[in-house]
């Protein structure tokens, strides 16, 4: 299973939550939970990436050992192709945010 669109959404809402400035009458605690959330969906985000690799490779071994039909390893490997991309390209989103902030003026 590749990153679903709900996982999808929640890290880009937690990550719109962790990027807005503190507003007035907003505590730093609160400020907290807004990255703490961030962090537990990234995490979460990345298990699931990484479980599905591991069930790609699994599937594949499972081929070579005769366990598993070709359409089997098609659907996995082809999960497991998503999931990559999908981690390769949140990846570049935050080095490429990482960048810009770099370039702000001080």
């Amino acid at each position: 299973m590749d990153l679903s669109s709900s996982t999808i959404d929640k890290l880009y809402s937690a990550a719109l939550k962790a990027s807005q400035p503190n507003e007035a009458g907003k505590s730093d605690a609160d400020d907290k939970s807004s990255a703490d959330s961030f962090v537990s969906t990234v995490t979460a985000a990345t298990k699931e990436t990484a479980a599905t690799i591991k069930r790609g490779e699994e599937t594949a071994q499972d081929m070579m050992a005769g366990k598993a039909d070709a359409h089997s390893v098609v659907e996995a490997l082809a999960a497991t192709e998503m999931a990559l991309e999908m981690a390769v390209s949140v990846r570049d989103r935050v080095v490429q945010a990482y960048q810009e902030i770099l370039r702000m003026p001080v």
